[in-house]
């Protein structure tokens, strides 16, 4: 057989040695990049403002989220401030502050800054659409001023709102997707689950329709970790907290 020359065998074990003895070290990889979202939910009794974040990583097109904290507004729901509309900008403010805080100060410009309104204000636009585009004027021209990305501030449908509640509930379910034993991100194969609110006058059912022919004209389409979800919501007028209440005494006095 033939032979390796003997320094081409010294060189290697000089080239062994020294790999040995220099001091390793793990070169890191770079963590996906944090971004942050906030969220005002303008409800009938109070409003809240939460706070998001998720990373560039993506599971078929739609992002990861997960709620960070959130920041419970002193006072009343907006509707409350018609008369006053300035107070409820500045009502926010406080809440806008802690926010600054709480998210990195080279990530504010880039943050989004989004407030949706609800039942209260629905009914208001109804009957005094002045006073609301009042408050929803003073509500934008606060949340402009901050350092965030704002979005907008709008009253949501109660179609839109049913909807967003069962994004809410199936994602917290781990519906849409789940984690397997390599941390990877899988479709769950679970069912969707249908979502039943109780207000205070009504209740509303949200499922998600099967076949696109049952989808009624005022339903909403989702196109969510590439699935298309086609949601219905159905109204129950009469079956709200309030009502129930008042059915449960009328009983007890009978």
């Amino acid at each position: 057989r033939e032979l390796l020359p003997p320094w081409l065998v010294i060189v290697a074990g000089l080239t062994g040695i020294v790999l040995l003895c220099v001091s390793t070290k793990d070169v890191p990889l770079a963590p996906p990049r944090t971004k942050y979202g906030i969220v005002l939910d303008a409800g009938p009794s109070r409003t809240i403002l939460f706070i998001y974040q998720w990373t560039t990583t993506k599971a078929n097109k739609t992002g990861v989220i997960k709620g960070c904290s959130s920041c419970p507004v002193q006072g009343l729901g907006v509707s409350s401030y018609s008369d006053s509309p300035q107070k409820a900008g500045k009502s926010l403010e406080p809440c806008l502050s802690w926010a600054q805080n709480e998210i990195p100060a080279e990530q504010h410009s880039q943050t989004p800054l989004y407030l949706g309104a609800t039942a209260s204000m629905r009914q208001l636009n109804l009957t005094h659409p002045i006073l609301s585009d009042g408050l929803l004027a003073a509500l934008t021209g606060t949340l402009k001023s901050s350092p965030f990305n704002f979005q907008g501030a709008q009253i949501l449908s109660s179609a839109e709102e049913e909807a967003f509640n069962w994004v809410a509930v199936n994602y917290v379910l781990e519906n849409f997707f789940k984690y397997d034993w390599r941390g990877q991100l899988v479709p769950s194969g679970k069912g969707m689950a249908g979502v039943l609110s109780v207000g205070g006058t009504s209740a509303q059912l949200t499922a998600e329709l099967q076949e696109e022919k049952q989808a009624p004209k005022e339903g909403v389409r989702l196109q969510l970790y590439g699935q298309t979800h086609r949601v219905h919501s159905r109204q129950c007028p009469c079956h709200g907290a309030e009502q129930l209440r008042s059915r449960l005494l009328s009983v007890l006095i009978q």
